[in-house]
């Protein structure tokens, strides 16, 4: 959590310190050499390794480096003749814990030094209360650095969990656009292929034959230029600023333009879901569903309509097509524990945490019904 600059700091902030004591030690009354000076002289030297040695940051030797800081915190308490040596010691000690360290790690360092202080402090000496203060306010610290590095855990995970589903969502809309690409255009362009080889042998041989297989060929280009507008248009992503009730309403109209199936809309008054990702994956449903009608159920009708069922915003799609492969009304589970209907379909709605119903009564029609929480 804590960043390079900030472990650098402590680092030269721990130099500053040593090299202070040291050169301060002169001064002091009854200075020479003993245990204290030698002991500052290996601090120093310390202090002067950790800041070339960038191995410190890691766990076992920063803990190294907190044991060897509270036993100069001790020294500089118990045995330095420097009155501010000791506070200054503490306050780094203090603030390298709960900058380095786990707050359980901070709760031990500072009970231990309010233990040493509370023992080497003569009754009625020192500002006791101000130690407790500084004592408290790394513990606090601590907690709230702790608190904060959960919740960014949190939203770390949480975002790669978005990822993958994003990633999943955009792999399962490439495999359904070339599904669609394969099983629509590009079988047309094969037929016309082909056709276009019987046009050119039948002009070596039966030239009426041949103006009939062209008059034909054109029809199959109607076809293939409605087709590819309905694709290309199931693509476009929804304008902005435009309802959910006015989208479906403009793509009721162009799927009767396109592929000359009539086409009707109905509305109650509704209240667009207050995520747009709602909307745009309710509107690509429909745009698979009157996809599906369309090459599938040879339907000559289209019905559909958006409504409001309880807390629930409801979309319906009714045709009077071939319906599906099986007969009666399922519920999303009972399709996938048969493993039927539509596949990417059960999927947005799924994603959505709605509810799909489908109604199939062959060579009658079939009906689509999604429900989605507000």
């Amino acid at each position: 959590m804590v960043p390079y600059q900030g472990r650098t700091a402590i680092r030269v902030t721990r130099v500053v310190l040593a090299l202070s004591c040291l050169a301060w030690y002169p001064f002091t009354p009854g200075a020479g050499i003993s245990s204290s000076l030698v002991f500052l002289i290996a601090y120093a030297i310390f202090a002067v390794g950790t800041l070339f040695e960038t191995r410190f940051d890691s766990a076992p030797r920063a803990i190294v480096a907190l044991v060897i800081d509270f036993a100069f915190f001790m020294v500089s308490k118990w045995l330095l003749p420097i009155d501010w040596a000791s506070a200054l010691a503490y306050g780094f000690l203090l603030v390298s814990a709960a900058m380095l360290h786990e707050f359980v790690t901070v709760l031990v360092v500072a009970g231990l030094a309010m233990l040493l202080i509370v023992l080497l402090t003569a009754p009625g000496g020192g500002l006791i209360w101000a130690d407790w203060a500084a004592a408290g306010m790394a513990v606090a610290f601590s907690l709230y650095k702790r608190y904060l590095e959960r919740r960014m855990s949190n939203t770390l995970r949480y975002n790669m969990i978005v990822r993958s589903q994003a990633e999943g969502a955009r792999e399962a809309e490439r495999e359904r656009i070339a599904a669609d690409f394969h099983d629509g255009p590009l079988q047309s362009f094969i037929s016309f292929q082909m056709r276009l080889e019987i046009v050119r042998k039948l002009f070596g041989r039966d030239i009426d034959a041949a103006g009939d297989e062209l008059r034909q060929l054109q029809e199959l280009c109607r076809n293939q230029v409605t087709e590819l507008r309905s694709f290309v248009r199931s693509m476009r992503p929804v304008e902005e600023g435009v309802s959910l009730s006015a989208s479906l309403s403009r793509m009721a109209e162009q799927f009767q333009r396109d592929t000359g199936i009539a086409a009707s809309f109905a509305s109650a008054e509704v209240i667009d879901p207050p995520q747009t990702e709602v909307s745009l994956e309710l509107l690509q449903i429909v745009r698979e569903t009157l996809n599906n009608i369309h090459k599938h159920s040879g339907a000559s009708r289209v019905a559909l309509m958006l409504g409001k069922n309880g807390q629930k915003l409801e979309v319906r799609a009714e045709d009077n097509g071939g319906g599906f492969p099986f007969s009666g009304v399922f519920s999303l589970e009972e399709l996938e524990l048969l493993r039927t209907g539509p596949v990417s379909i059960k999927r947005r709605v799924r994603m959505l945490g709605g509810e799909l119903v489908v109604d199939s009564r062959p060579g009658q029609g079939s009906s689509l019904e999604i429900r989605v929480p507000l």
